[in-house]
């Protein structure tokens, strides 16, 4: 039985949303997070979940702290408009159990739907690879009676990926390692390593389906990449850049054969990367321009990558 398509949606992560305007449910997004962006006209609707705390104003290491010490309390990140999400009467909520830094927790989201009169449906995203972000969108059109949406977008999304692994097979791989966080060095894993290795890459001090992982610098040093990505969690490639100075300090940082050939690249993560949606494919294609300038072409949104000043 197709289940009916829901009127009034509520979206709790910007991937979810992407995913969803992506299928033309658009109009039934009611409600969604301070980071949703995209599509632009996302940013138009009720935003009922806040950081709590406001991360432009604070340096990596300094992000790191406030979030630890509210996990470490048992507090979200976040902070969910309880009584606005009463007052949206949501048939469809759209949430994740991935990361707690990333989004609402769980525990956080349950507590505040038991509080309404009626409980929505509820769809939990929790990818940890590519092929888990497409099954996650397939999952959005059952959940919505856009089977068919779903479908089409999926394969679309599958000829992309298959055209870059095609394109950059037999090339040189060089190795490469991304970073996700700068103070702490967070190396970024999940989906990210598999997006190296179809863009014709070796990567370094991560492992597909495995979540981010700390790391220390002298490790980074050792594994002497040829080629370094920089995408911090929730920044474009310029915030990247302009927090940059934290590793360009670093012992050894000179000597990293990426600085030395100027194989230094600053991504929009933000958009890119660290969302599990359709433009991670996008990603995909920044990250195969980066490796294989020869083989693919340049993104057509200049802010999708830059090439870090280092010295």
């Amino acid at each position: 039985m197709t289940a009916p398509e829901p009127a009034r949606i509520v979206s709790l992560l910007p991937s979810a949303t992407e995913i969803l305007f992506a299928l033309g449910l658009g109009d039934a997004v009611r409600a969604v997070t301070h980071e949703c962006d995209f599509p632009p006209e996302a940013k138009s609707r009720r935003v009922l979940v806040r950081p709590a705390f406001d991360p432009h104003r604070l340096k990596p290491r300094e992000i790191d702290e406030a979030v630890a010490t509210r996990v470490r309390n048992g507090e979200s990140v976040y902070v969910i408009d309880e009584e606005g999400l009463a007052e949206e009467q949501p048939d469809l909520v759209v949430t994740q159990s991935l990361c707690e830094v990333c989004a609402v927790a769980t525990g956080h989201v349950d507590r505040a739907l038991e509080r309404l009169s009626r409980r929505p449906q509820v769809v939990t995203l929790h990818p940890h690879t590519l092929h888990d972000i497409l099954e996650d969108i397939a999952r959005v059109g059952e959940a919505t009676a856009r089977v068919r949406e779903a479908g089409d977008l999926v394969a679309a999304l599958k000829r992309r990926i298959d055209s870059v692994r095609q394109a950059a097979a037999g090339a040189p791989r060089p190795s490469v390692a991304c970073l996700e966080w700068y103070d702490p060095l967070y190396s970024a894993g999940h989906w990210v390593p598999e997006m190296v290795e179809i863009a014709g890459g070796r990567p370094l001090l991560a492992q597909t389906g495995q979540p981010s992982a700390r790391v220390d610098w002298r490790a980074v040093v050792e594994a002497a990449p040829d080629v370094l990505v920089l995408m911090p969690c929730g920044y474009d490639a310029w915030r990247a850049l302009d927090e940059l100075p934290a590793l360009t300090a670093l012992p050894g940082w000179d000597q990293l054969p990426a600085v030395r050939s100027g194989q230094v690249w600053a991504v929009n993560a933000h958009a890119y990367f660290n969302r599990p949606g359709p433009r991670i494919v996008d990603g995909l294609e920044v990250l195969a321009w980066i490796l294989h300038p020869d083989r693919f072409a340049p993104p057509g949104d200049p802010g999708a990558a830059a090439r870090a000043v280092v010295g």
